[in-house]
């Protein structure tokens, strides 16, 4: 995988934790540096440490199913796209709580976090390293993070559902490469 694809596929999974980060900065009157450490931490610390959970629950079974692992890689991501494609179109009302509290903030970097659990999954069948990768998703989600709470102070909810939408698009085609890639190279 290349730095490229890594990247993209950090961008897609940072774009739940983006989506939340609007909705956070929509819910306070003015976005303080305070808030946008907060989301950037809490959102980039956990999408961080999921996909190295998951590359280690992946790696202990990655001998048994290296046969098909490009095909669970394929499904794993066209499963969390679909769903983030899903929630994109729910039309559900915006968040907003004020909240920034930690049991808050953990609550919800669980919550948006559980799809880099499975990438780090389909990560550790395709054999990436995972500490450069878990940087890389935890800086990119970071960043995206804080960038969501200004967003979301500045104009709303208008763009968090456009968010859920290109990052499910962008798991969805992740997926279909690798599948695609590893079907014409046996």
């Amino acid at each position: 995988m290349t730095n490229t694809e890594l990247l993209i596929i950090a961008i897609g999974v940072s774009m739940d934790a983006f989506a939340v980060a609007i909705g956070k900065g929509l819910s306070v009157q003015r976005a303080l540096p305070a808030h946008y450490l907060k989301a950037g931490a809490w959102f980039g610390g956990f999408q961080a440490l999921m996909p190295i959970i998951g590359y280690y629950l992946g790696s202990t079974f990655s001998g048994v199913v290296a046969n098909i692992d490009h095909w669970l890689a394929f499904v794993l991501l066209g499963l969390i796209g679909t769903n983030m494609i899903r929630e994109s179109r729910s039309g559900e009302a915006c968040e907003v709580n004020p909240d920034f509290s930690a049991r808050t903030m953990l609550l919800l970097s669980i919550a948006t976090s559980i799809d880099a659990l499975a990438v780090g999954v389909s990560l550790a069948f395709l054999g990436v390293p995972i500490w450069g990768a878990a940087a890389v998703i935890g800086l990119t989600t970071f960043i995206f993070s804080a960038a969501g709470v200004r967003v979301g102070n500045i104009f709303g909810c208008r763009y968090k559902s456009k968010a859920e939408l290109a990052g499910g698009v962008v798991l969805v085609l992740m997926g279909l490469k690798i599948l695609v890639e590893h079907t014409l190279v046996e």
